[in-house]
């Protein structure tokens, strides 16, 4: 009796520890998400929080679209403020930057998880001179910072004439992303039962048929995971975006856009807190769409046996 009374006061604590992390996680978020749907007058006078203290006498909370039609469509809109004056304010077009960070973003999360899934097949079920250096090789380069490659490739990039353009993204994210998702899918394709593979050699399939067949549908997890991470990575960098593609406003991504704006428009709560909620909209989409897949790839290869 006594151990399941243990059992239950730590699984409360456990629980309860994690609840209120989550809520002290999720509260600011929450209260920008609020922000993003009040007037202007509203955010500059008032805290978020006051929308849920109002009373009989006192007028319930405003909230509008405009902050998002501003932000999101660059129409120039007119309201009235809390004196009853007609205010004009111009907008930001962030439709564009939307669809260059998307544009940006798939190819760059496609392309290294298909050569990786490739290269981690070679080197879990392939036999060939120097493998292991060669994946010794590969997993080195995890251990490699960033920043210390932008200058060289930058370099490399005003000789091919490549800045300013999306190929030099997408290269700059498939190289950066390739270690990583390498390592990652060979650990997961390495574990997968070897009778499997055995039975369709004697069947006559060749490695590219057992690889497009067999190995990527029961690879789903581990190529779900890894795009998971590559989405999100890629989806809200700015320091590559600012060295790689620079000051073009024609393919701008919206991490860029968003710096400006904080630049422009550092005292218009309203309009940053509408801004930042559009950046985040397709990366929720993406993890609560894959997030099944999520626990199964990270523990890709983590326990054989």
């Amino acid at each position: 009796m006594s151990m399941k009374r243990q059992k239950l006061v730590s699984d409360l604590l456990v629980n309860g520890a994690l609840i209120i992390l989550c809520i002290i996680w999720t509260l600011p978020t929450f209260g920008l998400l609020v922000s993003s749907f009040r007037p202007e007058d509203d955010v500059s006078t008032s805290g978020w929080w006051t929308v849920f203290s109002f009373t009989r006498e006192r007028e319930g909370p405003r909230f509008t679209l405009n902050n998002y039609r501003e932000v999101l469509l660059g129409k120039d809109m007119s309201y009235t403020n809390a004196e009853g004056e007609v205010v004009q304010a111009s907008g930001d077009d962030l439709s564009t930057a939307f669809l260059n960070s998307l544009t940006v973003t798939v190819p760059a999360t496609v392309i290294p998880i298909l050569i990786a899934a490739f290269a981690a097949y070679g080197f879990a079920w392939m036999s060939f001179p120097g493998r292991r250096v060669f994946f010794v090789g590969v997993v080195a380069l995890l251990v490699v910072p960033l920043q210390i490659a932008l200058i060289p490739i930058l370099r490399d990039y005003k000789t091919l004439d490549l800045t300013g353009t999306f190929l030099a993204i997408w290269l700059a994210h498939t190289g950066f992303g390739l270690p990583l998702a390498t390592y990652l899918l060979y650990n997961y394709i390495s574990g997968l039962p070897r009778d499997i593979l055995e039975s369709a050699f004697i069947d006559g399939a060749s490695h590219f048929t057992t690889f497009t067949r067999l190995i990527l549908p029961l690879s789903m997890p581990a190529l779900a995971s890894f795009a998971i991470f590559q989405f999100l990575w890629v989806w809200n960098d700015l320091l590559v975006a600012l060295v790689f593609i620079g000051s073009k406003p024609e393919v701008a991504v919206l991490t860029q856009r968003l710096q400006e704006m904080v630049g422009s428009r550092g005292q218009d709560w309203h309009l940053l807190t509408a801004g930042a909620f559009i950046t985040m909209i397709l990366p929720l989409v993406v993890f609560f769409s894959l997030q099944r897949y999520f626990v199964r790839g990270l523990l890709a290869g983590s326990v054989k046996g």
